[in-house]
């Protein structure tokens, strides 16, 4: 490099013309010398012993464009080796040590940078905004305006994929958790919040009905469509066919009496509650075989938790809320059957019960509180002073509850691949409970564990659904106001082992009457629903890594829920 720098000096020194070729050859030997004083009007191409004879490509070096289309090999005398040696020796050592300064810098800048924001995981002094407590400061924004607002500073969690990094963030989780007993809101208290809904049902029901039903006035006549306000019927097109059938029928089954006309309400005697992903829907697609179970028109309503409150899909923000009326259509087909056993002339006579009970499943309905941060403003300490527990507890005292539980961790990775959009992949899995565990982590540093599991925001920025699996959160919540007996709690496991034995347990928890060999082999060994579908199947099972997280996450709360329930397989340390 020293002698090539020497060489263009030398060129540029003067505007003389030189043949590069001399150069090229003499550099090789010890005629290199020659070339620096190959210069002159006295060289000559043809006179020139290395140059003689050939075609030669001149170099021009006199401020004018140069043109190289020949490669120098140069090479140089010990002496001059050595030199070039040590000056590149001193150009790295200075570029290593100027890069090392630049790098601390970032370092130092990004440090100080992470501590003020809150994205280092040795501490985490992330704050949520302030809970909400006035709607309608929010009319104007959509839920994703929301999240927005509330929405932390996007961190970078790729450094904290191994194991003892991840377990501090639990070992912070599990320092905070406590099991508080909620203080149970008074009936005038839920009277103030929804007043149209208690104008609507009515504090006594039909005695010979096992379902809470009544009788309403029909101020319509035959013209009159009874479901053309329905938001239901409204805004899902798959279910206009029903609401179709229904206004057919909808005069035939009126009870006409002095000139006036009346229709049966009912709601449901029973409901599956949750959870998502623990095989609810196989649990309502065998008890819909039962001859005396009637659901409601529509599987999932999802009322309780998310269309009184005018949400349809998050995603899309709020809409006209749902009345308790558009809910109650759901379940006139079942009010009709019980309509017309109510006015056979053999029940009359026999003054017999009527048998069919009605069913609800919608898996939102025991954990999907998020709404309420929206549309209740006397929280405490970011705790929702009305569940819907509440609500239902109020209007049906006497009402069952059927729980479908899974092993917490399995049902979250369930929950990723039934719900995530594209990408999906182990690592990418991974990836997503590290961030939501750092999430909720930040959360418990402020707020109780009832705060943060109800928490709107929060739950809508963790990227997979942690806290629907934090099952003893909400049981001891749902055991504030019902009694234990009235909560059928089963685990998937036992149900995929042993359909029959779990179908025979929701049978005598319903009280209904005995099957014939035929319907219980139509109900217990039909295949089962919703499993996993074959592009997921194809995923494989999550890392070992990933499930050794959860499981150290989830045992706080298995531990509990199996002290509850008085039953160690809810620990789930087989699976």
């Amino acid at each position: 490099m020293a002698v090539l720098g020497s060489l263009i000096q030398e060129f540029n020194s003067s505007n003389m013309r030189y043949c590069i070729n001399c150069c090229i050859h003499l550099l090789p030997n010890d005629l290199h010398r020659q070339c620096f004083r190959c210069r002159g009007p006295n060289h000559n191409n043809q006179k020139c012993p290395v140059c003689k004879g050939e075609n030669k490509i001149p170099l021009y070096t006199d401020s004018k464009q140069m043109k190289l289309l020949a490669v120098l090999e140069v090479r140089t005398d010990h002496r001059e080796s050595w030199n070039g040696f040590f000056c590149l020796r001193k150009g790295k050592l200075c570029s290593l040590i100027f890069g090392l300064i630049i790098m601390t810098l970032v370092m130092a800048s990004y440090i100080l940078t992470g501590a003020k924001h809150g994205l280092l995981l040795i501490s985490s002094p992330f704050h949520y905004g302030a809970f909400a407590s006035n709607p309608s400061l929010m009319d104007n924004e959509s839920l994703s305006d929301m999240k927005d607002h509330y929405q932390p500073s996007k961190m970078n969690i790729s450094y904290v994929k191994d194991y003892p990094s991840i377990k501090l963030i639990i070992d912070t989780i599990t320092s905070k958790i406590e099991f508080m007993t909620r203080q149970r809101p008074d009936l005038e208290e839920l009277r103030k919040q929804e007043p149209h809904m208690f104008s609507v049902i009515p504090n006594k029901f039909l005695p010979n009905s096992k379902n809470p039903c009544w009788y309403e006035e029909y101020k319509g006549n035959t013209t009159t469509d009874p479901y053309a306000t329905n938001s239901y019927a409204l805004y899902s097109k798959r279910f206009r066919t029903i609401f179709d059938y229904l206004r057919k029928v909808f005069w035939n089954h009126l009870y006409h009496y002095k000139d006036k006309h009346y229709r049966l309400r009912c709601l449901p005697h029973f409901y599956i509650i949750g959870q998502p992903k623990c095989g609810t829907t196989d649990l309502y697609d065998r008890l819909r075989l039962h001859p005396d179970v009637r659901f409601s028109a529509i599987k999932e309503p999802h009322w309780w938790t998310r269309k009184r409150f005018g949400i349809i899909r998050l995603r899309d923000g709020f809409h006209d809320r749902y009345p308790v009326e558009d809910y109650l259509d759901l379940f006139d087909l079942a009010a009709h059957q019980i309509q017309g056993v109510l006015q056979s002339e053999a029940a009359k006579e026999r003054g017999k019960m009527n048998n069919i009970i009605i069913g609800e499943a919608s898996a939102s309905t025991m954990w999907d509180n998020n709404a309420w941060i929206f549309f209740y403003d006397n929280s405490t300490e970011g705790e929702p002073p009305f569940l819907i527990q509440d609500f239902i507890h109020a209007f049906q005292p006497n009402a069952k509850l059927i729980i479908m539980l899974r092993d917490p961790v399995e049902r979250l990775y369930s929950d990723y691949l039934y719900f995530a959009s594209a990408n999906k992949s182990v690592e990418d899995f991974h990836e997503k409970v590290a961030e939501s565990l750092q999430l909720f982590e930040n959360c418990m540093l402020d707020y109780s564990l009832r705060a943060c599991v109800y928490n709107n925001t929060l739950n809508n920025a963790m990227p997979v659904r942690l806290q629907v699996g934090l099952y003893v959160v909400y049981l001891l919540d749902w055991l504030t106001v019902f009694d234990k007996d009235q909560i059928l709690v089963l685990r998937l496991e036992d149900h995929a082992s042993n359909v029959k034995y779990t179908m025979h347990m929701v049978f005598q928890f319903l009280d209904l009457g005995p099957l014939s060999e035929k319907q219980e082999a139509l109900i217990t060994k039909s295949p089962a629903s919703n499993t996993r579908r074959p592009e997921d199947r194809s995923l494989g099972p999550m890392l070992p890594t990933t499930k050794a997280i959860l499981r150290d996450f989830y045992r706080p709360f298995n531990t509990k829920l199996a002290q509850v329930l008085f039953d160690d397989a809810f620990l789930w340390k087989r699976t």
